[in-house]
């Protein structure tokens, strides 16, 4: 496993805090073989990179979903060995998208080790704007555990607040036209189907949809943002052209 020359490397203590999880933690999943070893750097001190908080986060979402160290063990196995951090978030996105909404009241120091970071006032007035919090006395606050993370990593994009929200509701607005459109195409399969048979579908189809929702989008995005790079500027008043 190596680090991009672009991105810092993280010590075993700053992982830790920035997955929200402790040292012992980290370690004994690295024991278990559930994380990569480490970069030995100078002074023989292990740096960790991306794909060890990508990978972290997706065996802390797996266990929240109740599974086992067994079961994780053995879903980390077939995956594929060279997933990008990127990758890893999609699979961690589907693998949430299996649990029902979960909101909870935590104190701020709860809400702080969650996160992974100390939040200063701006990073909550960001965070309760996205929905991803709300103040329910003083330094006590109820949090959409499933918001939470993306809400956090929002945090560091160099995007204004306004761009967040726009975007925040084109996403909202697109999902829910698609939930509706594929309800619609599932109706007539499941119509002569009793209620178990329908539970059991909805159960299987539910982490399947969402996986090739995110798939597709993040193919028509990467097209979209390559068209930026590709697309000729707009010849400005006076210009000349062949």
């Amino acid at each position: 496993m190596t680090t991009d020359a672009g991105d810092t490397p993280l010590t075993v203590d700053e992982l830790a805090a920035r997955a929200g999880v402790s040292v012992r933690t980290v370690r004994f999943y690295g024991s278990r073989g559930l994380l990569p070893p480490p970069v030995i750097g100078p002074r023989r001190v292990g740096h960790y990179g991306p794909d060890h908080v990508a990978r972290l986060a997706l065996i802390e979402e797996l266990q929240q979903q109740g599974m086992t160290l067994a079961a994780i063990e053995r879903y980390l196995r077939q995956l594929p060995p060279d997933l990008t951090p990127h990758d890893l978030a999609i699979h961690r996105a589907v693998v949430a998208s299996w649990a029902p909404d979960a909101v909870d009241t935590v104190s701020r120091r709860e809400l702080e080790r969650r996160a992974g970071r100390s939040l200063a006032a701006e990073d909550l007035e960001r965070l309760t704007a996205m929905n991803v919090i709300t103040e329910s006395a003083e330094d006590t606050f109820r949090v959409d555990s499933g918001l939470l993370r993306l809400g956090v990593q929002l945090l560091d994009v160099p995007l204004s607040h306004e761009a967040i929200l726009a975007a925040r509701k084109v996403l909202i607005e697109h999902s829910r036209a698609a939930a509706h459109e594929l309800s619609q195409v599932f109706r007539g399969e499941v119509a002569e189907r009793d209620a178990r048979d329908v539970k059991s579908l909805s159960a299987h189809m539910h982490p399947l949809v969402v996986q090739a929702l995110l798939t597709t989008f993040q193919r028509s995005l990467r097209e979209e943002l390559g068209g930026w790079v590709t697309r000729p500027e707009p010849a400005g008043p006076g210009s000349v052209t062949d």
